[in-house]
């Protein structure tokens, strides 16, 4: 994968943690994998604007929803369950979620949500541990 994919891919699910906007812009940027330097200040342009932003309830879940479909098929009624309860007590100060998703990343061995920028940053967040 090119540098910049790498960054997309590492990327993305913290941007769309931030804003669906952003994550809309940057993903239309990596359409038809034509990157550009233009392209490069844009995407850089996104992650500053992303990093002024703080994900919300609603930003939250719905980028946790997405990565969640990485387990569906493969998970557990338990580990089920357990998304199911942390969902809805999902805020930006009660994230535990985060966390749930990054271990199941690493128990169903799926590199490319492990390399995720918000998966790690949950798993890295001293207060959850």
């Amino acid at each position: 994968m090119d540098n910049w994919q790498n960054r997309w891919a590492r990327n993305k699910y913290w941007v769309m943690a931030r804003s669906q906007h952003l994550y809309d812009e940057g993903r239309f940027l990596a359409k038809n994998n034509n990157w550009s330097p233009d392209k490069e200040a844009t995407f850089n342009k996104i992650l500053r604007t992303a990093e002024a932003l703080q994900p919300t309830q609603k930003t939250l879940a719905n980028t946790y929803q997405h990565i969640w479909g990485y387990f569906k098929r493969t998970c557990t009624p338990e580990e089920k369950r357990t998304y199911l309860a942390l969902l809805k007590e999902l805020t930006p100060k009660n994230d535990q979620l985060g966390f749930f998703l990054q271990q199941m990343a690493e128990k169903y061995r799926v590199g490319y949500l492990l390399n995720s920028r918000l998966l790690k940053e949950c798993f890295n967040r001293s207060d959850l541990i």
